[in-house]
């Protein structure tokens, strides 16, 4: 699979998701297009008194495996860049974090996406807040521009997580800190699930093993690094996600048994380059 490949799959993935939320449905990370069936990787993560007062289709969009805006321990006056924004819940909580002296960046390659974000933005009336077009391989900021970089179940989606974890690099100022929530694999994947596209758009296909992400982030040139698993995926999670999927559900599920979870990761940049 190509980068561009995946890319477009993922793309088409989340466009889709968005405009089913724009017309009424719910969006999810599997293949199940049926709101009433949770999957198990997107359910329950924000608690009733953070969405309060966010626009319902902020929470409908989310397509996340965690809450970075909890984790992150955002402070008054930062300024934040989440890497996928999607329809903007993450970055809608976060700017109530960071106060009006701060600012918070989302970014996202989906157009309907952004359109679905900047509508909530407006419908929240949320001022210190600005949508980006690009992809997360490029970031279309400057050098050393943000304090805090957090994503939401984003990251595993890149083909080019390297570039993507020099450039979150690149945009934190020294001692910036780097606070996501991935889908992260802690062993070795089945060949079977590490070739699907459609699983690759859908969260888990393109997950780094724990090791991996340690060391791609070591390398771009973070200290501190923790991988901190939040929620560990057993077999009848796997029998829901693959749900409505031509795959053999009940092997697939006993392999991966155990092996996925979604993780709060975090690292620093140190406050002295060279």
């Amino acid at each position: 699979m190509s980068t561009a490949d995946i890319r477009e799959a993922v793309k088409q993935k989340y466009g889709q998701a968005a405009r089913r939320v724009r017309e009424g449905g719910a969006s999810c990370c599997s293949s199940v297009l049926d709101p009433a069936k949770l999957d198990p990787i997107i359910s329950n993560l924000y608690a009733r008194h953070e969405t309060e007062g966010l626009p319902a289709q902020a929470l409908e969009a989310s397509l996340g495996c965690g809450n970075p805006t909890a984790l992150a321990e955002l402070r008054s006056g930062e300024v934040v860049l989440d890497l996928g924004s999607g329809g903007g819940i993450d970055v809608l909580l976060s700017a109530k974090r960071v106060g009006p002296t701060g600012k918070v960046f989302g970014l996202d390659m989906t157009d309907e996406m952004l359109a679905l974000a900047r509508e909530n933005q407006a419908k929240a009336g949320v001022s210190n807040v600005e949508f980006l077009k690009g992809e997360i391989e490029r970031i279309p900021l400057p050098d050393q521009s943000v304090d805090v970089i957090i994503s939401n179940c984003v990251i595993n989606l890149s083909g080019d997580k390297e570039r993507v974890l020099a450039e979150a690099f690149r945009v934190l100022r020294p001692g910036g800190r780097f606070a996501v929530s991935d889908i992260v694999v802690r062993a070795s994947m089945p060949a079977e699930i590490k070739k699907s596209m459609e699983l690759w758009a859908g969260c888990v296909a393109g997950a780094l093993e724990e090791e991996e992400y340690r060391s791609l982030l070591a390398q771009a040139g973070f200290q501190d690094i923790v991988v901190e698993p939040t929620r560990i995926y057993h077999a009848e999670d796997v029998r829901e996600f693959l749900s409505g999927t031509d795959r053999d559900i009940a092997s697939i599920a006993q392999e991966v048994d155990g092996i996925f979870m979604s993780a709060f990761v975090r690292a620093v940049k140190p406050a002295r380059l060279g």
